[in-house]
């Protein structure tokens, strides 16, 4: 079992997060926390009874901000595609090449594109 914190964020899960789930897709939800990753690729979370459950990511839900920034619940694979496409965009790009010097315009005639 993968409980690492790495193998969670690639799902854009956090150990002991509250999710929520349906016993055999029935009844009402279920909340339980996360624990971990299998190696079958499902969740393994805890339910309030102290259980511990494996699911597959269809089944499992978690609450992520919506596009006005509402909290509501989206289904685990949902985010995890998600959560791929935005860690682009989390720090730019490292370049090997160092800013060089500021350099200071300093203009003694008028340009075309100044008021007269």
């Amino acid at each position: 079992m993968y409980r690492s914190a790495s193998a969670l964020a690639r799902l854009g899960l956090r150990p002991g997060e509250v999710v929520r789930f349906k016993r055999n897709d029935k009844g009402r939800y279920i909340v339980g926390k996360v624990e971990g990753i299998e190696i079958d690729g499902s969740i393994t979370l805890r339910d309030p009874d102290g259980s511990a459950r494996s699911l597959r990511p269809e089944r499992v839900e978690i609450r992520r901000p919506g596009s006005r920034g509402r909290l509501s619940w989206q289904i685990v694979s949902d985010v995890a595609i998600t959560w791929e496409q935005l860690e682009l965009f989390e720090k730019p790009p490292e370049s090997g090449v160092e800013p060089g010097p500021r350099v200071t315009i300093r203009r003694d005639q008028p340009t075309l594109f100044d008021d007269w």
